[in-house]
Formats: structure tokens, sequence, C-alpha cells
């Protein structure tokens, strides 16, 4: 029986419904280039100190149940925020049944997780930590454990006027330094806007076979190159139990098998890629969609025969890699944490 990395709706129920407003952007945050700004949301606005409170949790693994993981474990900002695994590890050596996707820009995106089952980052944050194959804690136990370092009460204290803090002060930190992890400002994006020295010659044959003649921009759409929505490829249909992706969560039958579009922003250090991290490289994906997928009867219309040369393929694939900028490569490690 295949597992994956679950998020029950006790613990979707934990975190209050996130309002979302447009907010003046911060000056001590900066959105890079070619990316809109970001809508933060009403209950959660960004604060320095808040997104630094956010990283320290991000990173520290007295948040997992034998103080051996943290977030980072498996959205790892030197492997693009991945793991760099076909699946990730998880307590104990245990694997989950998906990749692990990149936290670069999901601040533009509402569902989160393969199938859709978070509805903000707020509600993604602390899934894992109590998930028996990830983190393999419990939400009381985080906090309880987390209230009994003064360095973090104090820094509570600071960003939410509270000490005791609770399971959704947590969830917001965490979320508002994730919102911050962006890639921008990528040659596309100096290309764009008027640099045409910024790609080279195979990278604009490749955008060509991007828009127009493979199309890809019909699920890869806008800053993020994704539309945020799901789509069924076949990946792993034909396996003899198949995951269900989104099914899982809408019981809609049309949803068997489709996961959500990530974003190509960062592609080429997101490796493996499709939802199982079946596929090592770009070249693969290139094939793969040249192929039309693998047929099943929830196959998306678009995935269809694409009758590419071997030249669009290298084009293709060198125009991806002119989508890696910048934004978040500065977002390491802390040296200490709260004690």
């Amino acid at each position: 029986m295949q597992r994956k990395f679950w998020l029950g709706a006790a613990v979707l129920a934990a975190v209050p419904a996130i309002t979302l407003q447009a907010q003046p952007r911060p000056a001590a945050f900066v959105v890079p280039r070619g990316l809109p700004p970001l809508v933060w949301p009403k209950d959660n606005p960004y604060t320095p100190a808040k997104a630094d409170l956010g990283r320290l949790l991000y990173f520290d693994k007295r948040i997992s149940g034998d103080g051996t993981l943290a977030c980072a474990t498996c959205h790892d900002p030197k492997k693009g925020f991945t793991d760099q695994a076909p699946v990730s590890t998880g307590i104990r050596g245990q694997k989950g049944g998906v990749s692990a996707p990149t936290v670069i820009n999901r601040a533009y995106g509402m569902l989160q997780f393969w199938d859709g089952r978070a509805g903000s980052l707020e509600a993604q944050a602390i899934g894992p930590m109590a998930n028996p194959i990830e983190m393999g804690s419990t939400h009381p136990v985080v906090i309880e454990s987390l209230r009994k370092i003064p360095g973090y009460r104090a820094r509570f204290k600071q960003v939410f006027g509270t000490g005791d803090f609770t399971l959704d002060h947590v969830a917001m930190a965490i979320a508002t330094f994730e919102r911050t992890v962006l890639s921008g400002n990528a040659p596309y994006d100096k290309y764009k806007l008027g640099n045409k020295a910024a790609m080279n010659a195979s990278q604009i044959r490749g955008m060509d076979v991007f828009f127009n003649k493979a199309k890809c921009d019909q699920c890869h759409e806008g800053a993020s190159f994704t539309l945020n929505s799901f789509h069924n490829l076949g990946v792993g249909q034909n396996k003899a139990n198949p995951d269900q992706g989104r099914y899982g969560v809408t019981k809609n039958p049309a949803d068997f098998g489709a996961f959500k579009t990530p974003t190509l922003r960062e592609i080429e250090h997101t490796f493996p890629y499709m939802h199982d991290g079946s596929l090592k490289t770009l070249e693969e994906v290139v094939d793969y969609y040249d192929k039309g997928g693998i047929p099943n009867k929830n196959l998306d219309e678009r995935i269809k025969k694409l009758n590419l040369t071997a030249q669009d393929k290298a084009d293709l694939v060198a125009f991806m890699k002119a989508l890696s900028g910048t934004g978040w490569q500065q977002l390491t490690e802390p040296k200490e944490f709260p004690q």
C-alpha cells in the first residue's frame, strides 16, 4: 500500500480562515523583478520580526518528535527548497509517497500540497509536525516544547504580544517566512524588461517552443509559470494502485490522478520531477510530454503528442533554465537558535 503524507481535517480546522487583502510592500522586504506584489493575509500581515521568527522555526529540528527533522529537512534552501529526492524521508527513516514540492513562490498560490488539501500556507506549515511519517510529533507536544524555551517565549511575545503562544501563532510565523521565499529577476525577466542579451539564442528559441509550439503556458502560466490548478498528466496512472491525487480531497471522479501544476521558477534545481519524482532530468520531462503522457480515462485534454525535434527539445530545456533567478539564495539556516 502506498504511503503518502497527509493532513487531516482536524489539523486543517486548527488554523482559522485567512482573509486576504493587499498590503503596502514593507520597506524591509522587496519582491524580485518579474514578480507581482505579494498579497499578505489580513490576519497575518508581514513584519520583519515575524519572518525572522518563522525562519528560526522553519530550521529548528526541535519541533519534530525526536529532534532530527525540521521543515528545512525536506525543503532545503541548498536544494532549491526541496530535498532533491524522489520521495521524502521522514522520522525513523520512513518514506513518504510523494516528492517534496519547492517552497519557492508558494506565496502566489492558495492551495498547498500536490493534492491541494491545505487551503493556505498557514494550514500547510503545521501538517508535517503531527504526521507520523514526517516529523512524528503532536501539536500539543510541539507547543509545550517551544514554550519551555525562554528565547522563543520572548520572540513570540515581541511578535504576537504573548509568550503563551498557540499553534496558530507558530503557523503564522512559519507561513510568513515561507512567503518571503521567492525567485524572480531571472534571465527571462531581464529579457522581457528589454535586455535582449539576457538570454542566449537557444533560450530565445526555447521560449518560442514553450509559448507557441508546445503551448506549455496552457498550464504553466503567469509570473510563477503555474496556474496553481490540477491536471492529470498520466504520471503513475499505469501502476496497479495509482495515487488518487486531487480525488482524495474532492471525491470528484474527474479529479482522479490530477496533481497541482508546480512553478517552473528554479526548475533546474528542484529535481527529480513530477509528484512522484519519477523523472530525473528536464530532458526526461520534455520527452514525457512529447510522447503525450500515459493514456488513462482522466488524461488532460491538453496532453497530446508534440512532435518536437531534437533541437526543439534542447532549446526548451535551455529556456527553462533561464527561469532561474534570485531572491531566495540568501535564506540560509540560522547559526544559532533560541535557548
